[in-house]
């Protein structure tokens, strides 16, 4: 009985497919094995997610067929960051060379301002103390400062706080009425629609009350107002990681559905994925993707997932055609 696939055999394939996959559309009989491969063992098609996801190019449209047009798929402004390399990429970068990514787009902030992101744009805020705030996607903030306290407000989105310490002027983020309080950390709060407030702390301690506290790799979901319930939860370092990939315009997905995926999407870019197939919208997705090319993704899912990829109007469609077996059994039926 043969030993199956190690972790490193599994990875090892998958680049090898994703190089052939990236040469150009597949022969039948070479995507004969490829289909092969893959259900095989469960663990490959996540493996070939995120291999394509790191070889990927943006600019490589062979897999939408002859008529696909780049064009009706480009951004309205250039894109953030730009492309990195496999092993960059594999390494998950770190927030500091996200700051210097960003550093071009720094806009000093004045005691009383007000900043926003659009949809797709990351913002790099430096405060006058050495702090600072970066902005997700659709992101906006208030700031005041004062001699007794910094205070910052997010109004909506999604910000990374960076806190330099100062013991005599304690940091403040206020969101929905509560106020987290530190004198030094980093860590990031989403308000996103109507989901309760989301704080992950990955440096540092922050403090909601005196009896109420996160210290680095914890999370918590915030109610309406303070609740026992309330209960900081640990977050495994890979998962805070994966969590903050957005600092590097990246989106890293492990196990949440393609319809959870494409949502995600959805908030960086006006280009929507639709994905009518109920059963396709339910597949696992693992991998780490750049959050302004919804299109990369989407070939990647087409060609892991046997899907058929469509342009209609300014969105990308998924659609996967019934089993040729089940299609005959309904037949004969």
């Amino acid at each position: 009985m043969a030993e199956p696939d190690t972790s490193r055999d599994i990875d090892q394939a998958a680049s090898d497919w994703a190089a052939r996959l990236d040469r150009g559309p597949l022969s039948p009989e070479t995507d004969a094995r490829l289909q092969a491969w893959l259900s095989g063992d469960p663990r490959r098609k996540g493996a070939l997610l995120r291999a394509r996801a790191v070889s990927m190019m943006s600019e490589s449209a062979q897999a939408l067929g002859r008529d696909f047009d780049p064009a009706a798929f480009e951004p309205a402004r250039r894109p953030l960051l730009a492309s990195v390399s496999r092993r960059q990429a594999l390494a998950w970068a770190g927030a500091g060379a996200t700051a210097a990514g960003l550093a071009a787009l720094a806009l000093p902030a004045a005691a009383r301002t007000v900043i926003s992101t659009e949809r797709g744009e990351i913002r790099l805020a430096p405060l006058k103390d050495g702090s600072t705030v970066l902005l997700n996607t659709e992101t906006r903030i208030r700031v005041r400062y004062s001699d007794g306290e910094r205070r910052v407000t997010l109004l909506e989105g999604e910000a990374y706080f960076a806190v330099a310490r100062d013991e005599a002027r304690p940091f403040i983020v206020e969101v929905n009425g509560r106020r987290l309080r530190t004198t030094q950390a980093g860590f990031r709060v989403r308000k996103l629609d109507r989901d309760p407030v989301d704080v992950l702390v990955n440096q540092g301690r922050v403090e909601l009350s005196p009896a109420l506290a996160l210290t680095a790799n914890t999370r918590l979901i915030l109610s309406d107002g303070p609740s026992a319930a309330e209960r900081p939860q640990p977050i495994a370092p890979e998962a805070v990681t994966r969590d903050l990939a957005w600092r590097e315009g990246k989106l890293a997905f492990e196990g949440e559905t393609l319809k959870q995926a494409a949502d995600t999407f959805a908030r960086y870019s006006q280009t929507r994925i639709l994905v009518p197939d109920a059963a396709l919208a339910r597949e696992p997705v693992a991998g780490l993707f750049a959050s302004n090319d919804p299109v990369g993704f989407s070939r990647a899912i087409a060609s892991v997932f046997d899907a058929r990829l469509e342009q209609q109007g300014g969105d990308v469609v998924l659609t996967r055609a019934a089993p040729v077996a089940a299609t005959s059994s309904a037949a004969a039926q």
